[in-house]
């Protein structure tokens, strides 16, 4: 397996593409914006897009799905709880596209001979999810280096995100993290050294 970041829009979002290199299939997680960017890469490397997988519904994190979708004839997948999630912004509302299918805690999904656990963790939004592939642990806005997504847009919650991030911490081994934003870790990092991982752990 094969990890590719592409950070892409405004926010520069971490845009993942998760490669078989034996099959060359691929799964993308999180095209928040830059479609040509992302189908540059897919294209240039000669690699067959099987699925999209969101980690939540946030605009900077879906922006490219459709045109990805389009131009790949992948499926996507989203956590139920986020479809139609509107983080106070009608125009950025995320409609689940033709193609699309739900998926939720505890479901392993495979796509392009990757196996992929989903694990629900709300909090930063209502269907946030993080998902699991080998010894990488996908977080979207739940868990970044030394932080956690905010909670202070509309269906944020504090307490759930606490109770996510001590989820993630309680997790046997370790992973290497690939969060939404910013610079990877691993899992036991953040378990040492990120605070709000330590009170999560400590208080929830």
């Amino acid at each position: 397996m094969n990890i590719k970041t592409i950070p892409v829009g405004q926010l520069e979002t971490n845009c993942y593409v998760v490669v078989n290199e034996d099959t060359l299939e691929c799964v993308v997680i999180d095209p928040g914006d830059e479609s040509n960017t992302i189908l540059d890469y897919i294209e240039g490397n000669k690699l067959i897009c099987r699925a999209i997988m969101l980690t939540h519904g946030h605009y900077d994190h879906v922006g490219a799905v459709n045109e990805l979708m389009t131009e790949t004839g992948c499926c996507m997948y989203i956590n139920q709880r986020d479809e139609g999630y509107e983080p106070g912004m009608s125009a950025m509302k995320f409609k689940m596209p033709d193609g699309g299918k739900y998926y939720d805690d505890g479901q392993q999904i495979f796509e392009a001979g990757l196996e992929f656990t989903v694990l629900a963790t709300p909090g930063h939004t209502p269907g946030g999810v993080c998902l699991i592939c080998g010894d990488a642990l996908f977080t979207g806005d739940t868990l970044f280096r030394g932080s956690c997504g905010r909670t202070d847009l509309p269906g944020g919650d504090m307490t759930q995100e606490m109770q996510s991030l001590k989820r993630l911490c309680m997790l046997a081994g370790d992973y290497e993290v690939y969060p939404g934003h910013m610079d990877g870790s691993s899992l036991e990092r953040e378990r040492r050294f990120n605070h709000y991982c330590r009170e999560a752990m400590a208080k929830f």
